[in-house]
């Protein structure tokens, strides 16, 4: 019986999570120009190019793939009301014919071995680490194919105690750049690149957009505990972002498989 009603109250969270993600333009820190940079690292992209965008959102970054690179983008994400605004978008942007979302789960998923020429991912291989991920997702490259994933990293050998702790909480796969690199080496790729997210795809791109949406999350939900404890931890998390970042960030990691 207590499963039950736990579960029920999980399953609302993630319902009022997903209502409140659905309302900004990015899931996670990026940036249009982000995007397009990382994707100048990989050449072997033609018209018949198979693209899969892991843990795709909405498809903010999705659709400026499409728009900077040929091929067909599948986007996969395991909330039906983000892959029902992916195709929104895509239809909006007339790209259709070449971009579309489907319902799965990225531990789970239904392409064919070496059948894909690109996996991408923005913020979002933390939901099964990123060392799994980058392991697990190999198989569905062809040989020569990109893998493209944007990750939490550590900058400095040490940090003050308050970041660590939430990160240690948060996502205990936060690892400095180079370890991360000697992960994707083990796992069977050639490291191609990798760098660090400018500053303003967290403040302009996924914080600044935040601050509007609270509002009105908090007034449809007045009252509501889960709703106003989830959009004081969102808080919570962009301020300790102003105060460390020169500590931690996203990272860019582009590897091609061997």
């Amino acid at each position: 019986m207590m499963s039950d009603e736990n579960k029920s109250i999980h399953e609302f969270d993630l319902k009022l999570i997903c209502e409140y993600f659905s309302t900004i333009e990015r899931q996670g820190p990026g940036s249009p120009e982000v995007t397009a940079k990382a994707l100048s690292f990989i050449d072997n992209l033609t018209g018949k190019s198979k693209i899969a965008d892991i843990g795709c959102g909405t498809g903010g970054q999705t659709m400026v793939m499409a728009n900077h690179a040929p091929g067909h983008i599948t986007g996969i994400d395991l909330f039906p009301i983000f892959i029902d605004l992916f195709n929104a978008n895509s239809q909006k942007l007339k790209l259709q014919d070449r971009v579309n979302g489907v319902v799965g789960s990225m531990d789970q998923l239904s392409f064919q071995d070496e059948t894909l020429d690109l996996i991408w991912s923005e913020g979002a291989i933390y939901n099964i680490g990123f060392e799994r991920g980058i392991n697990e997702w190999r198989r569905f490259l062809k040989p020569g194919g990109f893998i493209a994933v944007s990750e939490a990293s550590w900058f400095t050998q040490e940090r003050p105690a308050e970041i660590e702790t939430f990160w240690e909480d948060a996502y205990p796969e936060i690892d400095l750049i180079p370890r991360k690199l000697m992960q994707m080496q083990k796992a069977g790729y050639m490291p191609v690149a990798a760098f660090v997210l400018p500053e303003n795809c967290w403040i302009e791109h996924f914080y600044a957009p935040q601050v509007f949406a609270q509002e009105v999350f908090l007034k449809k939900y007045a009252g509501n505990k889960i709703a106003e404890e989830f959009v004081e931890n969102q808080r919570i998390e962009a301020e300790l972002y102003y105060k460390y970042k020169d500590f931690y960030g996203y990272a860019f990691y582009i590897g091609k498989k061997i």
